[in-house]
């Protein structure tokens, strides 16, 4: 059963130079997937709670005086890619032999700049990097040890494997090669975090970061890195960033499916998000979407139990990780 959030902003935004300040917006996500009341114990579920407050207190404070979407995003990501209770940075899940492989991108609506890595392993803040990508390189997405090279050149702070490895992740993927698990397994399988922005000059970003799959093999890339599939920004539609099977989100195009659903058939946001997830439903696969647009759009749209969100602007902060029928 497909489950979405609709809140809608107030419409004030032009792209007009003599236009109104825009009311700014920021959404946030930590992952979809078989998130229940009953799975989490109290002290899991509030230490969740309190991550995505941390990250929407941190766009927030960029946001509010008047700073730019792009940093804003960049701000809550790097929140939740500091803190364990999410599959981004520190607290990733690991691959088959072990490691962590991080993936990460960043994209910036009023230019379709865009950044972008994946399989890197030694970056504190994957998010960073992907912004180096897009601001300091010729290109958009670097990959593995090239990827490493580029963050140690551009002095980003770097961390050991074992900064990012929990005891927990090592337990689970001992118990996934125990029960002869896949990776595809609904425990295990997802888990990205993300965030879009909507600042006061009108202007949109999305940003996106993962460990990827637990156990996954062989370089194993989701959605999440890739532009179009997993994070999308464009001032001329929306952000998006995107949480859940990867490889169906890539061959759904999602992020970019959903902004061109808005800019050239005028839907809503709320419409086009609906739509493109139940396109990936009819292929198989599952996970959500978070959404802003220039009028003020904020929408949350998942096919899972659940999904960690949030959404903030200037009249507060506000959080969920349940279905709407359990958040009530």
């Amino acid at each position: 059963m497909r489950t979405s959030w609709l809140l809608v902003g107030a419409f004030l935004m032009s792209s007009q130079a003599n236009a109104a300040p825009s009311e700014w917006k920021l959404v946030v996500h930590g992952g979809a997937g078989a998130i229940e009341r009953a799975r989490h114990k109290p002290e899991k579920e509030a230490a969740v709670r309190a991550g995505l407050d941390r990250a929407l207190a941190a766009g927030e404070q960029v946001l509010s005086s008047g700073g730019k979407a792009l940093d804003a995003i960049e701000a809550a990501i790097r929140v939740l890619e500091d803190d364990p209770n999410f599959n981004a940075g520190k607290g990733a899940v690991i691959t088959d032999d072990g490691r962590a492989e991080l993936d990460a991108s960043i994209m910036d609506g009023s230019t379709r700049a865009a950044g972008a890595v994946a399989g890197v392993t030694g970056t504190k803040n994957p998010i960073r990097l992907a912004r180096a990508v897009m601001e300091k390189s010729p290109h958009v997405m670097l990959a593995a040890a090239g990827a490493d090279r580029f963050s140690r050149e551009q002095g980003l702070e770097q961390a050991e494997q074992d900064y990012f490895i929990l005891p927990e992740r090592k337990k689970q993927l001992e118990e996934m090669k125990a029960k002869r698990l896949s990776a595809l397994t609904v425990e295990y399988k997802y888990g990205t975090v993300g965030a879009v922005a909507l600042d006061s000059h009108g202007h949109v970003a999305a940003g996106t970061s993962t460990g990827g799959m637990m156990g996954k093999k062989w370089g194993r890339v989701g959605d999440s890195p890739v532009i179009g599939a997993g994070t999308y920004a464009d001032d001329r539609a929306c952000a998006v960033s995107a949480t859940g099977w990867g490889e169906y989100f890539i061959r759904a195009g999602v992020a970019h499916e959903i902004c061109a659903r808005i800019r050239h058939k005028g839907e809503d946001a709320q419409t086009a998000a609906d739509a493109v997830l139940a396109e990936v439903k009819s292929l198989g696969g599952d996970g959500g979407v978070i959404v802003v647009t220039p009028k003020g759009e904020r929408v949350f749209s998942f096919n899972t139990k659940g999904m960690y969100r949030g959404m903030a602007d200037a009249t507060g902060r506000k959080v969920a990780l349940y279905s709407e029928s359990e958040e009530r």
